[in-house]
């Protein structure tokens, strides 16, 4: 046989190889999933109406729901870890979770070397400011003035590629610290997810939402990058929740009074 016929034939079968390794580790994702009978959710419970903590302690809300039911639309059960935002990707990637569900949209996980669900939710990011303010009407007038986001967020990202549109782009770890700088006049709005703007303004009327929503952002499941079929499996049990009531039944438990479906 020829050098280059047979140099051609191993790397068919090199090639050949690589593709059966590479769809046996996707598949992996799933298998290790029904062995084990459980589904690792990573999430950061700071977040309410989508997960929190409540008063006893127990982790509630949207996602937690849909978790939750998506897992037992697997044959699975499903268990939650809860850990700050800014490392949860890093978690992901190093295998301590199977998926994030943390009320996390495209745009945050865009660049990153990770599988995303279908969208499960489109969340309203709007402009919050203290009660009473006349000035600030939309995004056109917030030129000059200092705005809160959380870090790693839709709306951080947003910011950062409007800086044009504000004076000073202050960023927090969390949204509360950004409400409460906000409540006391060391920043004159906050870009928030609308959700989360109506639950604040519910808890604390010295807030309001002001002019038009932002944008829209798309809240998807975050999987490792080749989960294929860990993917599929996820967007197949929402796709069975979408179509016997049970997501619309959740969307009513906890997001019907917050942003339309």
């Amino acid at each position: 046989m020829k050098k280059g016929l047979f140099g051609s034939c191993l790397l068919a079968v090199f090639c050949a190889c690589t593709m059966l390794m590479s769809v046996a580790h996707a598949d992996e994702s799933l298998r290790r999933v029904e062995k084990s009978k459980t589904l690792r959710i990573g999430f950061c419970a700071q977040y309410p109406p989508f997960e929190s903590r409540n008063d006893a302690g127990e982790l509630e809300g949207f996602d937690v729901a849909l978790g939750r039911a998506l897992a037992q639309e697997m044959g699975v059960k499903a268990e939650f870890f809860d850990a700050e935002w800014q490392g949860l990707l890093a978690g992901l990637n190093k295998g301590d979770y199977d998926v994030l569900m943390s009320c996390m949209s495209r745009s945050e996980t865009r660049g990153q070397a990770v599988n995303m669900s279908a969208t499960y939710y489109r969340l309203p990011d709007v402009i919050v400011v203290r009660k009473g303010e006349k000035k600030i009407t939309g995004l056109e007038s917030l030129k000059g003035r200092t705005v809160g986001v959380q870090l790693g967020s839709g709306t951080e990202i947003f910011a950062d590629k409007h800086p044009e549109s504000f004076g000073d782009i202050k960023k927090y770890n969390y949204n509360p610290e950004a409400f409460n700088d906000l409540k006391f006049g060391r920043i004159d709005a906050v870009l928030v997810g609308y959700a989360f703007a109506v639950l604040q303004i519910k808890a604390d009327s010295s807030y309001e939402i002001a002019g038009e929503p932002l944008t829209e952002a798309e809240i998807v499941a975050v999987m490792p990058k080749g989960a294929d079929a860990l993917t599929v499996r996820m967007n197949d049990a929402l796709k069975a929740l979408q179509a016997n009531g049970t997501y619309d039944r959740i969307i009513d438990q906890w997001l019907s009074t917050h942003a339309a479906k």
